[in-house]
């Protein structure tokens, strides 16, 4: 029995399993970024042996670009006496790409980061970030034509009923909502997915930018978007909400009930729900969109807005 015994025991002290996260092969090279409090211009990109994009690419996608003019505005902040970290400033020193998403015709879709973004007396920031970039979303309300344009009786929203793996599902109720493309603006973004989603041709002069009209009454120099975010712990996506408002027959509003819709070529299987606006609460309370958008609205109207058709 003393010899298995001597092999139990040696198996074990040798058997070494695996460590996650830690790539054998990677691939680094440097990107500019002025660092006024080590005097650097310049930090590394680590990426993961099986992550493949290049320098190029990365530094042309539009999400990063974004996040990264928006992170070096807010450290630079930092310079200033009166801010909250200035005696020992955060810095950003390294990027790792763990892995990256692409979607039709190669264009890049989604970046996994871990970056490193810490002080000089070792504390730090939480670096994990699935990097996406922005989308837009829309409140569109249908008003019967047969009230009057001024009251808010008879409003009724356009929800869709679609699949979303992420979350588990095959019938996710929200608002009409989509990524942007590379070159795409909101207010164009939002009128094709209105039209993709919903099959309603609405021109870009009739949507109303509710997070816009709420970003009015802030100060200068808030280097954030005008947009809802609604995972900032963990994603960059920023979400500006769109509104239009339109008058429509009581029996074109019921024959879009249960309405099949969406883009097949990307694989969007949709089905229109019609609600009450006064339920819209209760209908999509799971969907943070859904909320901000109603909570958008009632404000907005509340502080005598013209949130009218156009």
């Amino acid at each position: 029995m003393k010899p298995i015994l001597r092999l139990q025991s040696l198996s074990r002290s040798i058997y070494s399993p695996p460590r996650r996260g830690i790539s054998t092969m990677t691939t680094t090279f440097t990107i500019p970024f002025d660092n006024p409090f080590n005097n650097t211009t310049s930090i590394p990109v680590i990426l993961a042996e099986t992550t493949s994009i290049s320098k190029g690419q990365l530094l042309s996608f539009p999400a990063f670009k974004t996040w990264l003019s928006s992170l070096h505005k807010s450290l630079a902040e930092q310079s200033s006496s009166t801010h909250e970290f200035h005696k020992s400033p955060y810095m950003l020193r390294k990027i790792d790409i763990q892995a990256v998403d692409y979607f039709g015709g190669g264009r890049l879709g989604f970046s996994k980061m871990k970056v490193d973004v810490s002080n000089d007396i070792g504390e730090s920031l939480p670096g994990s970030i699935l990097l996406r970039g922005g989308s837009v979303a829309m409140l569109l309300i249908l008003q019967a034509d047969d009230v009057p344009s001024t009251s808010e009786k008879d409003k009724y929203v356009i929800m869709t009923i679609q699949p979303r793996i992420p979350a588990g599902t095959l019938k996710f109720a929200e608002i009409p909502a989509g990524m942007l493309d590379d070159s795409g603006t909101f207010a164009g973004g939002a009128a094709k997915e209105i039209h993709e989603e919903t099959g309603l041709s609405i021109p870009q002069d009739e949507l109303i930018d509710m997070t816009a009209l709420a970003s009015a009454t802030e100060s200068e120099g808030n280097l954030l978007q005008k947009a809802v975010y609604p995972s900032p712990g963990g994603s960059d996506e920023f979400i500006p909400v769109f509104l239009c408002q339109k008058r429509m027959s009581r029996k074109d509003i019921e024959g879009m009930q249960g309405r099949l819709t969406g883009n097949r070529n990307e694989k969007e299987k949709i089905t229109l729900k019609i609600v009450p606006l006064e339920e819209l609460w209760r209908e999509g309370f799971r969907d943070a969109k859904t909320l901000a958008a109603w909570a958008l609205y009632e404000g907005l109207r509340r502080e005598g807005k013209d949130l009218s058709c156009r």
